[in-house]
């Protein structure tokens, strides 16, 4: 059985709550990602900040990068796949939430991402067919 462990980037870094936009889209550069995890100072999973997000709720609304915080940016409760959970919950949870990157747990840890590239390269091509065709329809 294939887990997210098996498919997943490890190490991912996280971006904390309280700091800048700015500060995120720096190491976004620096790490060459398009996502970062928001972490509170309770080292707990708050959202995901993308560089989608960036452009669009801080830059096109006319927003300081350097004064909003992430934490800002955090909606809801993050959408999170458990590290062993199996290949199908990974692909459900992707497309019942639309979100083509997951931060992975292990408990409240956060241990990686898994991002439709990873599912791409370890999941046979119907099942990633299927899950783009999800995530591009509305």
């Amino acid at each position: 059985m294939t887990t997210a462990r098996d498919i997943m980037t490890p190490g991912a870094e996280c971006i904390g709550a309280d700091e800048p936009v700015l500060r995120a889209a720096q190491k976004m550069t620096e790490i060459g990602v398009g996502a970062l995890p928001i972490c509170g100072t309770d080292d707990r999973l708050k959202g995901v900040l993308t560089d989608r997000d960036i452009v669009v709720k801080v830059l096109g609304a006319g927003k300081d990068p350097a004064q909003t915080t992430a934490g800002e940016l955090a909606q809801g409760e993050a959408v999170t796949i458990g590290a062993d959970d199996d290949a199908q919950e990974i692909l459900r949870t992707m497309s019942e939430h639309k979100v083509r990157r997951l931060p992975v747990i292990d408990g409240h840890r956060l241990v990686g991402m898994v991002a439709l590239a990873d599912v791409a390269r370890a999941l046979p091509d119907s099942q990633v067919g299927d899950l783009l065709e999800a995530l591009s329809t509305d």
